[in-house]
C-alpha cells in the first residue's frame, strides 16, 4: 500500500495500526476438539465460521437435546450428552502432534462465564451489559442454557501478540484478571472463576440472539515477565433479611426453622423451671405461651410455629385455640426475632461453618499430612499450605464481618472432622477417562536411547508397580526396584525422569534426598510419590545399606515427638535415579534392585505426553490382572545385565591375578582368609574381618567352586602366583 508525501506521521501509524489489527483478525483461528473413544479430532475455523455454527444448530440438534437432558441430571452428577459437543478453545490455535495438542498461534481471546442465572430474562440482562462494553467482541448463552460467555480480546500496545507459548502463558493470565476486573462492576451476577490456561475450553452452543462485533475494541496489554500474584476479588457480603437466614447462615429455611423451634422448645422447659412452675400432666398452657415467646424472639413465622406445636403435641382439636394463644403473643411481644433461642455456642458454630463454607475451601492433604485451602470467588484456583499468616488472615476476616472467631476457634474447625480428607493421588488415579488401547508406557520408555533389548518392558513393569504403590493395592511388599539412568550431562536424564509425573502431581515429585538425615528420608516415603535418586554415584558406600533398607520397607513406622506410640505411615514413594558415572553397583553378590542401563543419546523430552492416557493404561492393565512385580525371570535378566555397572572392589581384582578357579583334578581348598592373607603378601592390600566377610561374597558371585566344612566354607582354587 503506498502512503502520500505530505501524510502526516500520525497518520501513517494509524493506518498501519488499523492494517495490523484487521490482519490479526483475519488471521484468528478458534481451534474445535472432540475425544471420541479411540480418536482425537482437531479442526480450526475462523471466528466468522464459529458464530454462524453457534446461531443455526445442526439438524440433530446436539445442543438442545443435551440442555433437555441437564434439566432431569442431578447437581452433582455429569449429563452424558455434554460428551457429544466438541471443545470450543478460543485463546489459541492448536494443531495435533503425535496425538497431542500443541500451540500454533495465540489469539489473545480471553473467555469469561457468567452463571449459573435462573431464567433468559437474566441472560438477556447480562448479554445487554455485555454490550455495552466496547471490548465485548462476541456473547453468547453457554451450552448448558444457563450461562452466559463473554469473549474479549487483547493485544499488545504494538498491535502484536506472543509468539511463544511461555509469553502466551504469562500474557493470557494477565489479561484475564484484567477483564474480570473490567466486567465485574458492570454485570449483575458473578464472573465464575476459572483458572486461564491456553486450554481453558467450554462446549459448543448454539444461541440465535448471539451478538458478535469484529471490529470491537482491543485492550492492550504489555507483555508481563512472570506471573501475576494471586491477588483476590472479594464477594459482596448482602445484609440478610430474612431472621432465619441471619440465626441459623448456610441452611436452608426449613432445616434452619427446625433447629431453632427445637431450641426455642427447650428453652421454654428451662424458662419454666426456673421461674418454679412445675408441668403437669395434660397442663400445656403454660409450655405454649413460653414456646410462643420463644420463637418470637428467635424470629420464627407464626403460621410455622402454629403447625409446628399443634403437631408436636397432636392436638389437632385444639388447634384454634393454639393459634389464638400463639396469636396474643406476637401481637403483644416486641424485638422479633432479636433474641434467639440458641446458646451462644450453637450460634458461633453456625456462624463458623456457614462463613468457611461460603469464604474458603478447605481439605485434608493425606499425601503431606496438612490443610490445604484456597479463597473462593478468587484469582487462587490452586490449594495452599494453611500456614499461620493464612489462619490469622482468615480470622480478621471473620471479624470484619462481625464474627468473633479468633485464631484458636480456625484451628478447632479445622483440624476435624469438618474438612474433608483428600488423597491427590487417588483423586488423580480415579478420576482418568477410560484406556483408548494405545501402549504409552513403552513408548515413554523408548524415548530413552540405550542397546538394552529389555529396558522398555522392564520400565512398564516398574511403571505398573509404581502405580499399583500410588493405589495401595499391597501394603505387604514396596516398590523395591528403581531404573538407574547412567550417561554424560546433557542427555536429559533428570528431565525423564521428572516428565513421568503428570504436571498436576509435580509437587510430589522430588529429586533432593539426602541419606545421611535417615528419619527425613524415611518420611520422605510418605510425602513424595516418585524420588530421583540424582547423581547415584554421590551415593557413598556406607550409605548403600540404608539405601537398600529403604528400597524394601513397605510401610513407616513413626513415632511422633512427645508422644509413646508408634505410628504407621502409608508409603507412596517410588525410586528412579541417574548417574554421569558407570561404576555404581557396590554389592558385591550382584543387584536386583535397580534396571541399569547406559543412555547413548539425547533423550527426547519435546515429545507430548497425554498423561491422562499413559495413566490410564496403568490403571486399566492392574484392574485386568497384568502383573506389576519383578518375577524370578526378569530378576535374572537385571543381575545379569547390571554386572558392566558393578564397581569391582580391588580384592576380586588381584584374585584374578593371583587364583584362578580350579577343575575337580587340580588346586587346593582354601579359606576366604587363606586367600586374602595370601593375596595381602603380594599386594599389601589391608585385610580386616569385614573385607573377609565381603571376599567370601565375591568368590560366590564368581562361581568358585566351594563346599561346606565344620572351619567353614572352602573354595577349590589354583594359584597362579607360587611364593
Amino acid at each position: 500500500m503506498s502512503v502520500p508525501n505530505n501524510m502526516s506521521n500520525l497518520a501513517v501509524s494509524t493506518i498501519t495500526k488499523a492494517l495490523t489489527k484487521q490482519f490479526i483478525i483475519k488471521l484468528m483461528k478458534i481451534t474445535q476438539f472432540r475425544k471420541n473413544e479411540d480418536t482425537i479430532a482437531l479442526s480450526v475455523m475462523d471466528l466468522d465460521i464459529l458464530v454462524n455454527k453457534i446461531k443455526t444448530e445442526i439438524k440433530s440438534r446436539p445442543v438442545s437435546t443435551f440442555r433437555e437432558h441437564l434439566r432431569y441430571t442431578l447437581p452433582d452428577e455429569r449429563c452424558m450428552f455434554a460428551n457429544k459437543l466438541p471443545q470450543i478453545i478460543p485463546a489459541a490455535e492448536f494443531r495435533k502432534v503425535n496425538g497431542q495438542k500443541q500451540m500454533k498461534n495465540y489469539n489473545g481471546i480471553v473467555e469469561l462465564t457468567i452463571g449459573p442465572l435462573s431464567n433468559k430474562s437474566e441472560i438477556a440482562l447480562v448479554k445487554q451489559k455485555a454490550c455495552e462494553q466496547p471490548q465485548t467482541r462476541c456473547v453468547f448463552m453457554g451450552s448448558s442454557g444457563k450461562t452466559v460467555k463473554i469473549w474479549t480480546t487483547f493485544t499488545r500496545p504494538d498491535n502484536s501478540l506472543p509468539n511463544t507459548r511461555e509469553e502466551a502463558e504469562l500474557f493470557h493470565a494477565h489479561a484475564y484478571r484484567l477483564a474480570v476486573k473490567c466486567y465485574q462492576p458492570q454485570i449483575p451476577f458473578d464472573i465464575l472463576p476459572k483458572e486461564p490456561t491456553l486450554e481453558q475450553y467450554s462446549r459448543l452452543s448454539h444461541d440465535p440472539d448471539i451478538i458478535y462485533r469484529p471490529d470491537s475494541v482491543q485492550f492492550y496489554l504489555s507483555q508481563p515477565s512472570s506471573m501475576p500474584e494471586e491477588t483476590t476479588f472479594r464477594e459482596a457480603v448482602q445484609a440478610e433479611k430474612s431472621p432465619l437466614t441471619r440465626a441459623v447462615p448456610g441452611y436452608d429455611a426449613e432445616n434452619a426453622f427446625l433447629m431453632l423451634f427445637e431450641a426455642a422448645f427447650r428453652k421454654a422447659y428451662a424458662d419454666l423451671r426456673e421461674a418454679g412452675l412445675e408441668l403437669r400432666e395434660g397442663t400445656w398452657h403454660p409450655l405454649v405461651v413460653q414456646l410462643a415467646k420463644n420463637c418470637f424472639a428467635s424470629g420464627l413465622p407464626q403460621e410455622e410455629v402454629v403447625r409446628r406445636t399443634v403437631f408436636h403435641f397432636y392436638m389437632y382439636k385444639q388447634e384454634e385455640l393454639i393459634r389464638q394463644m400463639i396469636g396474643n403473643i406476637y401481637t403483644e411481644c416486641k424485638g422479633f426475632g432479636k433474641n434467639i433461642s440458641l446458646s451462644k455456642e450453637q450460634q458461633l458454630a453456625l456462624q463458623t461453618e456457614e462463613f468457611m463454607k461460603r469464604r474458603y475451601e478447605f481439605r485434608h492433604n493425606t499425601q503431606i499430612g496438612e490443610v490445604e485451602y484456597r479463597e473462593r470467588l478468587s484469582f487462587r484456583f490452586r490449594f495452599n499450605p494453611l500456614d499461620k499468616r493464612a489462619l490469622n488472615s482468615i480470622a480478621l476476616d471473620a471479624q470484619m464481618e462481625g464474627i468473633p472467631l479468633w485464631d484458636r476457634d480456625i484451628s478447632r474447625y479445622i483440624y476435624s472432622n469438618r474438612v474433608p480428607v483428600f488423597n491427590p493421588l487417588e483423586d488423580f488415579l480415579y478420576r482418568l477417562p477410560a484406556w483408548d488401547g494405545k501402549d504409552r508406557i513403552r513408548a515413554l520408555a523408548a524415548t530413552v536411547p540405550c542397546k538394552n533389548p529389555y529396558w522398555m518392558d522392564l520400565f512398564h513393569r516398574w511403571f505398573l508397580n509404581m502405580v499399583s504403590h500410588w493405589k495401595g493395592s499391597n501394603k505387604k511388599y514396596a516398590n523395591s526396584v528403581s531404573p538407574l539412568l547412567v550417561g554424560p550431562q546433557g542427555t536429559r536424564k533428570s528431565t525423564f525422569c521428572r516428565s513421568i509425573m503428570p504436571p498436576s502431581e509435580r509437587s510430589y515429585y522430588t529429586d533432593s534426598i539426602d541419606f545421611s538425615r535417615k528419619k527425613d528420608a524415611e518420611l520422605y516415603l510418605n510425602r513424595f510419590a516418585l524420588i530421583n535418586i540424582d547423581e547415584f554415584d554421590q551415593v557413598s558406600s556406607t550409605q548403600q545399606g540404608f539405601l537398600k533398607h529403604i528400597l524394601q520397607k513397605p510401610v513407616l513406622n513413626v513415632k511422633k515427638p512427645h508422644g509413646s506410640a508408634v505410628l504407621e505411615m502409608r508409603r507412596y514413594a517410588s525410586f528412579i535415579a541417574t548417574s554421569n558415572q558407570k561404576d555404581l553397583l557396590t554389592d558385591p553378590s550382584g543387584s536386583r534392585r535397580f534396571i541399569c542401563i547406559e543412555v547413548t543419546g539425547v533423550i527426547d523430552t519435546n515429545r507430548p505426553i497425554d498423561y491422562e492416557q499413559l495413566y490410564a493404561q496403568a490403571m486399566y492393565e492392574l484392574e485386568h490382572g497384568e502383573r506389576y512385580w519383578f518375577d524370578q525371570e526378569e530378576e535374572k535378566i537385571m543381575v545379569e545385565n547390571n554386572r558392566e555397572f558393578e564397581q569391582v572392589p580391588p580384592e576380586e581384582q588381584l584374585f584374578f591375578r593371583y587364583f584362578r578357579a580350579a577343575q575337580p583334578e587340580e588346586g587346593e581348598w582354601l579359606s576366604p582368609a587363606e586367600i586374602m592373607e595370601d593375596i595381602q603378601k603380594g599386594s599389601s592390600i589391608p585385610m580386616s574381618v569385614k573385607r573377609v566377610n565381603s571376599f567370601g561374597r565375591i568368590l560366590k558371585k564368581q562361581e568358585i567352586p566351594s563346599k561346606h566344612t565344620r572351619s567353614g566354607t572352602l573354595y577349590h582354587v589354583v594359584r597362579l602366583i607360587t611364593r
